[in-house]
């Protein structure tokens, strides 16, 4: 099971983020992802084999409890890219508020899965929704100039939960279904 952990976004955001990804579709390069799908990825997991799955629930039940983070409400706003805007593999939405429930909640799933085994994240944790991947540089100067000239506020929504989530690869892109849901602390 290709795994990972996710604050989703509710479905009536959807068609905000197929608008503001509508912004960038003169950019040649870019492959976009499906808003219908649109998530802030708290942890991927990567391939985890079945046998694992409940100890992984487990833990992953432990560390959202661990956070003691009370529902929340996210404004989703902003524009960035990964790694910079010189060599941009990743175009995301940010969060305006939240962003610090969601490092709550990643850190102490980071412990408890890095605990397990699971390989441990490189970079810093940035709370974002990927809008595109860059598959080459042709629309690179229409991207950098769309981040460092908008700043959208897509909507936002109340976080009331975190979920195990399975990624199934299809021609189609990849097709998610929810594993488990983890209610936040009320």
């Amino acid at each position: 099971m290709r795994l990972f952990v996710s604050v989703d976004l509710p479905d009536d955001l959807a068609n905000a983020v197929a608008d503001l990804q509508d912004e960038f579709s003169d950019a040649s390069g870019l492959t976009f992802t499906d808003p219908e799908q649109a998530h802030i990825t708290l942890k991927f997991l990567g391939d985890v084999d079945e046998s694992r799955l409940p100890a992984l629930e487990s833990e992953l039940e432990m560390a959202v409890d661990e956070a003691a983070v009370s529902p929340f409400t996210v404004r989703y706003g902003g524009l960035g890219v990964f790694p910079d805007l010189e060599y941009i593999s990743v175009l995301w939405l940010g969060t305006e508020t939240g962003g610090d429930e969601l490092t709550a909640l990643h850190e102490t799933i980071e412990e408890r899965t890095t605990a397990m085994g699971f390989e441990a994240e490189s970079h810093e944790f940035t709370p974002h929704v990927t809008l595109a991947r860059m598959e080459h540089a042709g629309g690179k100067e229409l991207v950098q100039d769309l981040v460092r000239e908008r700043e959208p506020t897509v909507g936002e929504t109340r976080v009331e939960e975190a979920r195990l989530t399975e990624s199934t690869l299809t021609d189609e892109g990849p097709e998610y279904s929810t594993v488990a849901r983890y209610p936040l602390a009320a």
